[in-house]
């Protein structure tokens, strides 16, 4: 075992909790899609996103008639806390229940809170979604597995967050995407990009990828397994994507450029197993993105921090 293959890192295969991957992919959406109808919109969406939290994932606050509502994934003691700038507070055990008993739960803790709001309860971005008060298919949940992606995601949402800091340029902050499942951060160029003329995403109207990716951007992330790939693993892509971005030579080694799903893809347990997984990530984003910056012709001595 490699020093670096610790607690710190944990070890958690796709194909273990593909299940409850799936049904905690839907029950966040269900608190994103609260976050949605609460929250002003923002530059690419990043109002409505879940961030990483020292117990789990959050909402953060959200107005709501004069107060702040907040809705927190504890996955250290399995609840989904649902509480108020009045001290008011309701809590759902997470436990193994089918998606239209947890949707039922939320929309029942929102009222006992004196907020009433209506969502959208078809799942986005998911092949073949059901929609939320219809799906007792989904009812899986796996406290441990849930747990370790927790774990995994606050060592993801470390390091991106020391890659973040080291650009000058317009980046977003680390943030979780509820209707793709997973950790980001992307830096922009300051220009604007090309509009996009498609959208791929099942239940994702064109308008919305548009302002996604309405500027030149260079996005890194992590995915669970989910999306087809079948394995934990961070990814690197661009939009617009220039000639000679695939080709580039990137580090560490296991590190390549996926034709399939257009982006540089290297597996987690890759990382993990580097005696410093830190540098290995690191090493990743950052000449991924010179990919990205230097055969797009982006102004990287404005954008960049000088580092030591």
């Amino acid at each position: 075992m490699s020093p670096s293959q610790d607690d710190s890192w944990p070890a958690l295969a796709y194909a273990d909790w593909q299940d409850s991957c799936d049904t905690l992919h839907l029950w966040t959406q269900v608190v994103g899609k609260v976050k949605l109808a609460l929250n002003p919109l923002a530059n690419h969406w990043w109002g409505i996103v879940l961030t990483v939290s020292a117990r789990g994932l959050t909402t953060g606050p959200m107005p709501y008639r004069g107060r702040a509502l907040q809705i927190d994934f504890d996955f250290c003691s399995h609840q989904l806390v649902l509480h108020t700038s009045d001290a008011r507070e309701q809590r759902i055990k997470l436990a193994p229940m089918p998606t239209a008993d947890f949707y039922a739960a939320v929309m029942a803790g929102l009222r006992a809170l004196d907020v009433e709001v209506a969502i959208w309860t078809m799942p986005v971005e998911i092949e073949g979604a059901i929609p939320f008060e219809q799906d007792r298919v989904h009812a899986s949940y796996d406290g441990a597995a849930a747990n370790a992606f927790w774990r995994q995601l606050v060592q993801a949402d470390r390091v991106f967050n020391v890659f973040r800091a080291r650009y000058l340029g317009k980046v977003s902050p680390v943030h979780f995407f509820w209707g793709s499942f997973d950790l980001a951060v992307t830096r922009f160029s300051g220009r604007l990009a090309p509009p996009l003329t498609s959208s791929k995403s099942p239940n994702v109207a064109l308008w919305v990828m548009q302002e996604a990716y309405s500027h030149e951007c260079s996005s890194i992330g992590f995915w669970p397994g989910n999306g087809g790939y079948g394995r934990a693993a961070f990814y690197s892509y661009v939009y617009p994507e220039p000639a000679g971005f695939a080709a580039a030579p990137v580090t560490p080694k296991g590190a390549a450029y996926n034709k399939d799903v257009g982006q540089f893809l290297i597996d987690y347990d890759a990382i993990r197993a580097e005696s410093s997984p830190d540098e290995a990530l690191l090493d990743f984003m950052q000449s991924t993105y010179e990919a990205a910056a230097n055969n797009g012709g982006w102004d990287r001595r404005t954008l960049e921090r000088a580092t030591s």
